[in-house]
């Protein structure tokens, strides 16, 4: 079984609006909406979406933080906030994002 990844309370505390705006800017194509990170990827094959979505829930699992992945025929979605933060964006998030967006084509981490 994975070590329980260290939590922080920093991690879990709200970002301001300027914070998230200011973590967007290393995040090319991620947006805040309706209060979550989002980003949808658009890759070349159904059988690719769904190994990318495998990919995300391998990397949440070893965070333990969790996003809503929608997959679509060659698409894949990410909403990411954080419940036990009343849904906010937190720091959690924006790593979560990082994370997923180094697994995403043409970052050759797959």
């Amino acid at each position: 079984m994975p070590a329980e990844p260290a939590r922080s309370a920093a991690s879990a505390a709200p970002l301001s609006p300027k914070e998230i705006e200011d973590r967007l800017t290393g995040l090319p194509g991620w947006s805040l909406d309706g209060g979550r990170l989002t980003r949808s990827y658009r890759l070349g094959s159904h059988f690719a979406a769904t190994a990318m979505v495998v990919h995300v829930a391998r990397v949440q699992e070893e965070l333990d933080h969790h996003s809503d992945l929608t997959l679509g025929h060659h698409t894949v979605s990410v909403a990411v906030h954080t419940h036990s933060a009343g849904g906010a964006v937190t720091a959690k998030d924006v790593e979560l994002a990082h994370r997923i967006e180094d697994l995403a084509p043409g970052h050759g981490a797959h």
